[in-house]
C-alpha cells in the first residue's frame, strides 16, 4: 500500500483535520482514500468503548498490579488478547492502554494503574500485554510518555530528572515496548525537564522516533496538546479529543506561513494511515475491505465463549478468574491456608460485601457481573456476615433498576436509558438519538423499595445544579461547585451532598433526581450518582458484632481496603493508612480469633499496624469482576497463590526512601535519581515490611543450583513441600544489582527443574552520555526476592 500516493491526494486542510479527534473517541473517515472512522477506548483492566456507560457491559480484568504480580508474561498475553476480542466486539481499533509510568513513591494515586517500580518487569510485563492485544489485530497505546508517576498538578507539573536516570529507569519501559513493536504511544500531560511533554521535540522526535525507530503514532492524552507550533514540531502526532483544539484552522495558517513545514504533517498523517493499515481501517478503492474490528465474527458479548474470532475465542471470565488467583499474593501465613474442611467464616468488612474491583478513573469499565467476596465464599462454606466499620466516605450508588431521561428544554423526553445502579455517565458520546445541542436535563428515576425503617441517606455527587424530589417533594435543589484542581476530578470524583430521609420498611418511595449537563472540550458531559445507604448502628455497635460473629466461628476473615477517595485518577494519596476504623476492626477481630485471615483489597501499599497479630495475610490488590470466586480458589486451596510483589512494601509511609508527589514552585524533583524502589530501601539500610519480589505459596522450595555461561544463567529448584507449586525464579546482576531476568517455573512435590535465563545486554550497562557496559567480573544471583537471594555465580562482561 503506498502511503504517500494516499497523502498526496489529499489537500492541506484535509490532512490536518485527520490530525484532530472528530469526537471524544474517534479520528475522522475519509472515505475518498478508504480510510474508515478510526476509534480508540480505554484500557487497561477492559475495553469501555465509547460510551462510559453500563449499556454495552465490558470484562473487568484484574488490575494491572495485580497483572504484573504474576510475573507470567504468558499470562499477560492471553490477557491481551481478551481484551483484543472485547476490542473487536466493540469496534475499537486503539486501547488506549497499557500504563508503564513507575511505582516511585507509594502516594501516587495512580499506582494501581502501574505494573510495577522496576524498569525491567514493568517493560517486559508491559510488552507481552502489547504483543497480546496487537496480535489480535488492535493497537496499543503504552503511556504516559514520560515520567508522569504522580498525580497532584499532572497538567502543568514540570518533573526536573537528570538523564541518567530518565534513561535508566523512566524511558526505559518505553523502549522495550517500542522493540515489542508497540503501534502507538500516548504523550503525558507534565513537563520533563522544562517542556511539556507534547511539545518535547528531544524526547519524542529525538528519542522515540529517531533514536528508537518508532513508526507507530504518538497521541496527546485528552487536551494535552495546548499550542499549535510547537506541538506541531514537538512530535505529538494526533490531538485529542476533538473537533475542537489548538490546531485545525491555526495550524493551516502556520504551515501556509512557513512556520511549521508541510513535511511534518505528511509525517503525521503518513503515521495514522499506517495505523489505520494495521488495524483493518484502511482500504483503498481497489482493494479488497479486511474485516472490520466489529465484524459478525468477532460479535459476541462480553465473557462469552461463543462465536468471537471463531473457536479460538477467548472465556473472559474465566480468564479474569485464573488472572486474579495468580496474583493474589501471601505475605504471610502460620499454616491457616489453605482452609481444611468446611469451617464456619466469619466474612467481615463493607469491601467483602460490595468489592472494590477496580480503580477509578480512566481504568473503570462497567461488568455485567461482580462476583463479592460474601458471594464466592457463600458458595463453599457456612459464612457468618458482619460489616464491622464501613470506611467509605461516599455513599454506594443507588441499586437499580434505575431510567436515565434525556430531556430537551420543554421538558420532552429524547431518550431513556436503564441503568444498574444510579451512577450516571457519559462524555462526549450520548446515547442514540440524543443531540447534544438540543439537550437541556438528565434525570434519574427510580422507584426504592426500603427494607429497613429508620432514616435512610440519600446523596448527590457531581458538579452543577441539582434537584431532588422523594414522592415528588423536593429534598435538595443546589447547585454544587469544585474547589480548584485537578478538572478531571469534576467527572471521576465530584463532590458528595448528604440529605436523611426517613422511610418506613416494605414502603416503595419514588426518586428522581434531575441535573443540567455541562461540556468538556466542547462536547456534553453527564457524571453523577444517586447514592443510598440504608440506617445503620454507629461504629462502636457495628465492631461490637463483628467481634462477637468472629469469635463464634471456626476461622475469621476480614476483607479490608483503600475506597475510592484513595485510590483514584486525578489526585495522590496523603497517607498510607487504611482508611476509616478498620486497623481497629481487625486487631477487635484478631483479639477474638486467633485464626483471622486479612485480606487486602488495595492498588498499592498500605500500613499494616496489626500484622503481627493476624494468622494470614492475602493481598488480592484491585481483582477485577471475578473477585470471589478466585477468593474461594485461594482460601479453599484449589489454586495457590501465585503473586510476587512488583513493589517494595514499607511498613511505615515515614521509612520509605522516596516519597515527594507534591510540586515545589511547580516542580518535582527526582533528586534520588537511579535509586528509587528496592536499591532505594538497599542504599538507605533500611528493611521494608515486604522486599520486592516476595510472596509465599503452599509449598516450599529448595535453591539447588546456578551455573552461568556468558549471559545464560541456568538455576535448578525443587519442590520440597507436599502439593504442586510455583515459584518464581528472580535472577538478580549488573552494577545496580537489578532484576536482569525471571521465570515461572511448576513442579510437583519432590520434583526438581531447570530453568534457563537469558539476561539482556542492558542488564550490565549504565548510561553515561551514551549506554557503557560496565566490563569484568560481574555477580548475579537467583532467589525468591530481591533480598531472599539464595544462589550466586560470576559472569565475565
Amino acid at each position: 500500500m503506498d502511503l504517500d500516493e494516499l497523502i498526496s491526494r489529499l489537500d492541506l486542510p484535509t490532512k490536518i483535520r485527520l490530525l484532530t479527534g472528530a469526537d471524544m473517541w474517534s479520528l475522522p473517515p475519509l472515505p475518498e482514500i478508504g480510510l474508515d472512522r478510526l476509534v480508540m477506548s480505554d484500557g487497561p483492566i477492559g475495553v469501555r468503548g465509547e460510551q462510559w456507560s453500563a449499556a454495552d457491559p465490558s470484562i473487568a480484568l484484574p488490575s494491572p498490579t495485580a497483572l504484573a504480580a504474576t510475573w507470567d508474561v504468558e499470562l499477560v498475553r492471553r490477557a491481551g488478547g481478551l481484551l483484543a476480542q472485547e476490542a473487536r466486539r466493540k469496534g475499537v481499533h486503539v486501547l488506549l492502554a497499557p500504563t508503564l509510568n513507575l511505582h516511585r513513591s507509594p502516594l501516587a494515586g495512580r499506582h494501581f494503574e502501574c505494573f510495577s517500580e522496576d524498569a525491567y518487569l514493568t517493560g517486559e510485563i508491559g510488552a507481552a500485554y502489547v504483543e497480546g492485544v496487537q496480535e489480535g489485530g488492535v493497537a496499543t497505546t503504552p503511556k504516559h510518555f514520560v515520567a508522569n508517576d504522580f498525580e497532584t498538578d499532572r497538567f502543568t507539573v514540570d518533573v526536573v530528572v537528570g538523564e541518567q536516570a530518565l534513561r535508566e529507569l523512566y524511558l526505559r519501559p518505553f523502549e522495550r515496548v517500542v522493540r515489542a513493536g508497540t503501534w502507538g504511544l500516548m504523550t503525558a500531560y507534565n513537563s520533563v525537564n522544562g517542556s511539556t511533554m507534547t511539545e518535547h521535540a528531544e524526547l519524542v522526535l529525538g528519542v522515540l522516533k529517531d533514536e528508537w525507530g518508532f513508526d507507530g503514532f504518538v497521541v496527546s492524552d485528552w487536551t494535552a496538546v495546548r499550542s499549535t507550533e510547537a506541538a506541531a514540531l514537538g512530535g505529538t502526532d494526533v490531538a485529542m479529543p476533538g473537533p475542537h483544539g489548538p490546531w485545525g484552522a491555526r495550524l493551516e495558517a502556520a504551515v501556509r506561513e512557513g512556520r511549521v513545514p508541510e513535511s511534518a504533517v505528511d509525517d503525521r498523517v503518513r503515521r495514522i494511515l499506517r495505523l489505520a493499515g494495521r488495524v483493518g481501517a484502511l482500504h483503498p478503492a481497489g482493494t479488497d475491505s479486511p474485516a472490520s474490528p466489529a465484524s459478525p465474527a468477532s460479535s459476541a458479548g462480553a465473557g462469552s465463549s461463543d462465536g468471537a474470532a471463531g473457536p479460538a475465542a477467548i472465556d473472559g471470565v474465566a480468564l479474569a478468574r485464573e488472572i486474579a488467583a495468580r496474583a493474589f499474593t501471601l505475605l504471610t501465613n502460620d499454616g491457616v491456608l489453605p482452609l481444611r474442611g468446611t469451617p464456619t467464616l466469619a466474612l467481615i468488612g463493607a469491601a467483602a460485601r460490595e468489592a472494590r474491583v477496580m480503580g477509578g478513573g480512566s481504568a473503570q469499565v462497567f461488568p455485567d457481573r461482580i462476583v463479592s467476596p460474601l458471594q464466592g465464599l457463600s458458595e463453599r462454606a457456612e459464612v457468618r456476615y458482619a460489616l464491622g466499620t464501613d470506611p467509605r466516605i461516599r455513599l454506594a450508588p443507588l441499586p437499580g433498576p434505575v431510567t436515565a431521561q434525556f430531556l430537551d428544554e420543554s421538558g420532552a423526553v429524547l431518550s431513556e436509558q436503564p441503568l444498574a445502579t444510579g451512577e450516571a455517565r457519559w462524555l462526549g458520546q450520548l446515547p442514540p438519538g440524543v443531540d447534544a445541542t438540543r439537550l437541556g436535563m438528565v434525570r434519574l428515576l427510580a422507584a426504592y423499595t426500603a427494607r429497613e425503617s429508620g432514616e435512610h441517606e440519600l446523596s448527590v455527587a457531581g458538579v452543577g445544579a441539582f434537584t431532588l424530589t422523594v414522592n415528588g417533594e423536593a429534598v435538595l435543589d443546589e447547585s454544587i461547585g469544585l474547589d480548584a484542581g485537578d478538572p478531571a476530578v469534576a467527572f471521576l470524583s465530584p463532590p458528595e451532598r448528604r440529605i436523611g430521609v426517613p422511610m418506613a420498611a416494605g414502603e416503595t418511595y419514588e426518586l428522581a433526581l434531575a441535573h443540567p449537563p455541562g461540556t468538556f472540550g466542547g462536547m456534553a458531559i453527564v457524571s453523577f450518582t444517586l447514592g443510598h445507604a440504608e440506617p445503620t448502628p454507629g461504629d462502636d455497635e457495628l465492631m461490637a458484632e463483628a467481634v462477637r460473629v468472629a469469635r463464634e466461628c471456626d476461622v475469621a476473615v476480614v476483607v479490608a481496603g483503600t475506597t475510592p477517595e484513595v485510590e483514584s485518577e486525578g489526585f495522590d494519596r496523603a497517607d498510607l493508612r487504611l482508611p476509616g476504623r478498620q486497623d481497629e476492626l481487625i486487631s477487635a477481630v484478631a483479639g477474638a480469633n486467633p485464626r483471622t485471615v486479612v485480606v487486602v483489597n488495595a492498588g498499592s501499599p498500605v500500613e499494616m499496624p496489626w500484622l503481627a497479630e493476624v494468622a494470614a495475610v492475602l493481598l488480592t490488590w484491585f481483582p477485577g469482576q471475578e473477585a470471589g470466586a478466585a477468593l474461594a480458589d485461594v482460601l479453599f486451596g484449589d489454586s495457590e497463590p501465585g503473586g510476587r510483589l512488583p513493589t517494595t512494601w514499607p511498613e511505615r509511609l515515614a521509612d520509605a526512601p522516596v516519597r515527594a508527589v507534591t510540586p515545589v514552585d511547580g516542580k518535582v524533583f527526582y533528586d534520588e535519581g537511579v535509586f528509587s524502589g528496592y536499591p532505594a530501601w538497599r542504599r538507605a539500610e533500611r528493611a521494608p515490611a515486604f522486599w520486592f519480589g516476595h510472596g509465599l505459596g503452599y509449598t516450599t522450595w529448595s535453591y539447588d543450583s546456578i551455573a552461568a555461561e556468558g549471559t545464560s544463567v541456568t538455576v535448578a529448584v525443587t519442590n520440597t513441600g507436599t502439593r504442586p507449586g510455583r515459584e518464581v525464579v528472580q535472577v538478580y546482576a549488573g552494577p545496580r544489582r537489578r532484576l536482569a531476568a525471571f521465570d515461572v517455573v511448576e513442579a510437583e512435590p519432590g520434583q526438581t527443574v531447570v530453568t534457563t535465563l537469558f539476561l539482556p545486554e542492558r542488564a550490565f550497562q549504565v548510561w553515561e552520555d551514551g549506554w557503557r557496559t560496565v566490563e569484568g567480573e560481574q555477580a548475579v544471583e537467583a532467589g525468591r526476592s530481591s533480598a531472599d537471594l539464595r544462589l550466586s555465580a560470576t559472569v565475565k562482561i
